[in-house]
């Protein structure tokens, strides 16, 4: 990374952490270890833990997104063709490290683990969300209700 560093690379470096080791040993202390600066400049750039976490979270799932886009194209879509579409990529030995932070995303917010707890269900709500715009059906509520049942 060289002498000075950026929000970018730290967030980069933050992601790949996170995905060799997992959203429960991020820290600000390992990652200044990971690249080698003062975990103070860190704190520079990311005020809280869960600006930290929230930050990867955004990053991992702008990536993840990108991919199924890629996949779902520009039409409405049934929610049997967006499983069908969507079945490929995140069966994918690509997609396992993104659905490993997932789960144990879910798993800590069930457990009530601080900052996971409060940002899960934003996340799913997110996913949700972005889903139905691309869920062909008659109304609003109607394409959320087959966004749900597809992330289900």
């Amino acid at each position: 990374m060289g002498y000075k560093y950026d929000r970018g690379e730290l967030l980069d470096a933050a992601v790949d952490a996170v995905l060799d080791d997992g959203i429960g040993q991020l820290t600000f202390g390992r990652l200044s270890k990971r690249v080698g600066i003062n975990d103070r400049s860190i704190v520079y750039y990311f005020p809280t833990k869960r600006d930290l976490v929230t930050e990867v979270v955004v990053a991992l799932g702008a990536r993840f997104q990108s991919v199924l886009d890629d996949a779902f194209g520009d039409d409405d879509l049934d929610a049997t063709e967006v499983v069908r579409r969507a079945w490929p990529v995140v069966t994918a030995p690509d997609a396992d490290p993104v659905f490993r932070i997932y789960f144990e995303l879910v798993g800590l917010a069930a457990a009530g683990v601080e900052p996971v707890d409060e940002l899960t269900p934003s996340l799913v709500d997110h996913w949700i969300s972005w889903l139905s715009q691309r869920v062909a059906g008659a109304s609003d509520s109607e394409r959320r209700e087959r966004a749900t049942a597809a992330v289900a």
